[in-house]
């Protein structure tokens, strides 16, 4: 397929800035892929869809505050670096984003918070907007953690068109997020309110749980007309043994198995054993999911309304259809569904 395929004009007043004072007061589009046709529900009436012995795959990755502001040595120029990924405990090396890239080169100092309370250097180029720094600092892991949480921003997306607020913190955070190192939300599962987890629950509803560290290649623009030339960028995860286990026995018993959102399915589809079943693994994953694709653990998937041509409307539309999901898209808009990050849900059968 090619990535014209996934364009499609959505008005700017449909990406949702704030999230929704209640998490699942959004809006819920249930999409029947065998046939295309389109409910109009509330996301609380995910409980009508689910029953005893069906499996919800959650990602329990916990966003870090990975935006920090600081000053270059000398000039103190304003610089942005955005925290990928820690690539060394030890020596305090991370990979980061730097904005303007133009401005830093290697053996600059950057210098954060009042009285230079973090230091770092840069001790490689990586991209040519990223860098290796090494953070020049003392104290314990601990302490360490601490200083960037309180100099790190919450990462919202740039498209929500505004300033951090304090409500972020929480909000742009699942409820059941366990394990630091992602950088964006796992945004299907912000849905999910304590009280709702706990009526699937009593349903029967049967959790596993993941881990898939998202990094920005989710929001990196596709920029290859053809697909297969696209090269995705690698994403730490892991599926637990008790993972498999609720999963297959979900798979086995021909339930409903719902991956709770494209990162959660890119797991799942990483970890599939020779014979159609979710098998424990810890690694890296690059895999690009588009159409044509065929899937070999969920056959139920809950996602967000995606940005015209991302890799996550692609996964999406592998899923779904291409057509069908397009439709769905087309009704989306029409019915002022809201898009993005804060937006409301999908629940395709």
């Amino acid at each position: 397929m090619k990535l014209s395929e996934f364009k499609f004009d959505l008005p700017s007043s449909l990406v949702a800035a704030n999230p929704l004072p209640n998490r699942d007061d959004s809006r819920l589009m249930v999409l029947n892929r065998k046939d295309g046709s389109i409910e109009h529900r509330q996301f609380r009436d995910i409980l009508q869809y689910f029953g005893d012995g069906d499996v919800m795959i959650f990602n329990n990755t916990r966003v870090f505050p990975a935006r920090m502001y600081g000053n270059k040595e000398k000039t103190g120029a304003k610089i942005e670096v955005f925290l990928l990924r820690e690539l060394n405990k030890q020596m305090r090396l991370w990979d980061v984003l730097v904005d303007p890239a133009r401005k830093i080169r290697v053996g600059n100092k950057l210098y954060f918070g009042d009285n230079d309370a973090l230091v770092a250097e840069v001790i490689d180029n990586t991209t040519s907007r990223g860098r290796t720094i090494r953070f020049l600092f003392d104290g314990t892991d601990e302490e360490m953690k601490e200083v960037l949480d309180s100099l790190g921003e919450t990462p919202i997306p740039r498209a929500l068109g505004r300033d951090v607020i304090a409500e972020d913190r929480e909000r742009f955070q699942t409820i059941y997020a366990k394990h630091t190192g992602a950088v964006a939300a796992p945004s299907a599962g912000l849905h999910f309110s304590r009280e709702l987890m706990k009526r699937l629950e009593i349903l029967g509803v049967n959790f596993a749980e993941i881990t898939l560290h998202v990094g920005l290649g989710a929001f990196r623009p596709v920029e290859v007309e053809d697909l297969t030339k696209h090269k995705s960028e690698s994403e730490n995860f892991e599926v637990s043994q008790d993972a498999c286990n609720v999963v297959n026995a979900g798979i086995d018993a021909r339930k409903r198995v719902c991956a709770v959102g494209t990162t959660s399915m890119r797991a799942v589809e990483s970890a599939v054993s020779a014979d159609g079943h979710l098998k424990p693994i810890t690694g890296w994953t690059d895999k690009f999911i588009f159409p044509p694709y065929d899937f070999s653990i969920a056959n139920t998937m809950i996602t967000n309304f995606h940005m015209p041509e991302s890799t996550l409307l692609m996964m999406a539309s592998a899923f779904a259809g291409h057509d069908i999901l397009m439709n769905a898209y087309r009704e989306a808009i029409k019915e002022k569904y809201r898009f993005f990050t804060y937006g409301d849900a999908m629940l395709i059968i």
